[in-house]
């Protein structure tokens, strides 16, 4: 009889996720979210509206860093870096290099991301995507800090379609990239430490090939050479020479880099050979892009432009893609670096940024024969100043929400109400998967508005909202509960050392919406309760532990929807 009930329950369990989703609730107190409003307005965007013929800079807003880029016919494929983000490597398609729409994530799933135990700037990094014609197969490739896993590929015929699962590669060093020559040779060239000894700074890498077996999916051993020493000019000490590109152009070879490391020196060099395995002589005009030597307080500043990619687009000029980032009135990088494009002048011999040597602009020309921004309309990713609205009524997510070191299956799920929270027994300052429901900050000034219904019933529970740079560098506001009564708090989270900025005892028995807005790097938390105004909670406190140049890490702010049984933020 025992064994007859537990065969039951099993099968109840597998065919109905309704039966799930309440049994656990049953169990835990869980949390509703009915509606999210993401505002920005950035003044930039007031002052320079988009003409006839125009789009924005950068293309992807918020925290899409270290982009690569592939042409198939008329299809451009597009990837970012995602750390310890879940789902990893947000994909973009477009027919234009202008309008995009997000195809999902190329690692979605545990057995392609194991980053669970991964601090949050660990996890995925420079991936490369590439069409390769002489197989019809795409492939990325890219160094996954976690898991044990390295350097890994997977690929695939449709990128709308799905991913392999990843081949761990037999090769050190980080920021791999695939080349496949015409003859249907194919080569991997990476970042790699300089051999044994022969360290000559701190910095000091090297960039290394390997010829790849592509019916082994394997790098052959034996073939690996160094082919760039240090940089353009080794006896300037230049560091990180990394993020490595081969080109083919009038049957030559350029391998084009980043150096000078992703901050403030940062920028984009070019060498040329006549052999894809070198040796490879450095163009005299480098950099071909940087914006490292203007004045600190230039208007509408863009810094830190490097790791770029290059393709050819619609009207048959070259674009190369990079990160940038666009630091607020205190020099702050809230919003992390992100997603620019350029055209580029290939005219002579070596590729050139157009004006990606003097100081960048908001704007920029469509390329030829794009005749229409549709950025925010029917499905296009949204630029410049916008407003996001989710009331969660599909049970499909937008893929600009994320998860945190795991599957945002595990602790969601949907109903009339809204999303529904279940909350795990993990803190936000845990290196765990969490929780939480994630959407990059886009803007410098923006508001963030979410509708929440809850009622803790310990004080080990909390829901609410979090800004969050890493899990040592945070804020949370929400609402938990001491003895018999409900409170609203503000905890800010510093080098991993924990205080309360405000508290405020609360009365209340049904939906609350919790707020935050950024004014650069003022940020303003507050709560209404059914038929009130908005009340704050502390006061303008400041975004710096939320900037990537203060807490250090590659991420840019994360705005969540938060809820837990694991809160150790008591009111005071």
């Amino acid at each position: 009889m025992r064994n007859r009930q537990t065969l039951i329950l099993v099968i109840l369990m597998a065919l109905s996720p309704i039966f799930v989703v309440h049994s656990q609730q049953m169990g835990e107190n869980s949390v509703v979210f009915s509606k999210v409003v993401y505002q920005g307005n950035d003044q930039v965007y007031q002052k320079y509206p988009l003409e006839a013929g125009e789009f924005y800079n950068p293309i992807l807003q918020g925290c899409y860093p270290d982009p690569s880029i592939t042409r198939k016919g008329d299809d451009y494929y597009l990837v970012c870096s995602s750390f310890s983000m879940f789902p990893g490597v947000p994909l973009f398609h477009s027919n234009d290099l202008v309008n995009w729409t997000q195809l999902g994530h190329v690692l979605d799933r545990k057995s392609q991301l194991k980053v669970e135990h991964g601090g949050i700037s660990a996890g995925i990094y420079a991936p490369d995507i590439l069409y390769n014609p002489h197989n019809e197969t795409f492939y990325m490739i890219t160094t996954q800090f976690a898991g044990g896993m390295g350097n890994i590929l997977v690929k695939t015929k449709d990128p709308k379609q799905g991913w392999s699962d990843p081949i761990k590669l037999d090769f050190g060093g980080i920021d791999p990239a695939l080349f496949f020559d015409e003859d249907g040779k194919a080569y991997v060239v990476h970042n790699d430490a300089p051999d044994p000894g022969k360290e000559q700074y701190t910095g000091h890498r090297v960039i290394k090939i390997w010829e790849y077996d592509v019916e082994a999916d394997q790098v052959i051993k034996g073939t690996d050479k160094i082919i760039v020493d240090g940089g353009v000019d080794i006896t300037e000490q230049p560091i990180w020479i990394e993020a490595p590109h081969i080109y083919k152009k009038d049957g030559r070879y350029y391998l084009m880099c980043a150096e000078g490391g992703t901050g403030d020196w940062h920028s984009e060099v070019i060498f040329v050979s006549d052999s894809p395995k070198g040796p490879y002589i450095p163009a005299p005009g480098n950099p071909i892009l940087t914006q490292r030597y203007f004045a600190k307080d230039r208007e509408n500043k863009v810094d830190w432009a490097g790791h770029a990619d290059l393709v050819l687009g619609p009207d048959d000029q070259y674009y190369g893609v990079f990160l940038g980032i666009r630091p607020n009135e205190k020099g702050r990088v809230n919003t992390g670096r992100e997603t620019f494009i350029l055209p580029v002048d290939w005219s002579g011999e070596f590729p050139v940024f157009e004006n990606g040597l003097i100081p960048l602009e908001p704007k920029l020309k469509m390329p030829g024969g794009v005749l229409e921004n549709k950025t925010a309309q029917e499905g296009f990713f949204p630029n410049g100043n916008f407003t996001y609205r989710e009331e969660f009524k599909s049970d499909k997510l937008d893929y600009r929400w994320i998860g945190l070191r795991g599957p945002r299956e595990e602790f969601i799920s949907f109903g009339n109400g809204g999303l529904t929270i279940q909350p795990f027994e993990v803190n936000i300052k845990e290196v765990k998967p969490t929780s939480t429901l994630f959407y990059r900050q886009q803007h410098k000034d923006f508001s963030f508005t979410a509708s929440m219904e809850y009622q803790p019933r310990a004080d080990n529970e909390l829901a609410g909202i979090t800004c969050l740079q890493s899990e040592k560098f945070n804020y949370v506001f929400g609402i938990t509960k001491t003895g018999n009564d409900f409170h609203v708090l503000l905890e800010r989270t510093e080098e991993g050392v924990s205080r309360i900025i405000a508290s405020r005892k609360l009365a209340f028995n049904g939906p609350v919406q919790l707020r935050v807005q950024a004014d650069g790097d003022d940020y303003l938390f507050s709560y209404a309760l059914p038929g009130a105004d908005f009340v704050s909670l502390g006061g303008p406190v400041s975004g710096d532990i939320l900037s990537t140049n203060v807490a250090g890490g590659f991420t840019g702010n994360l705005i969540g929807l938060y809820a837990t049984r694991a809160n150790d933020a008591k009111p005071d």
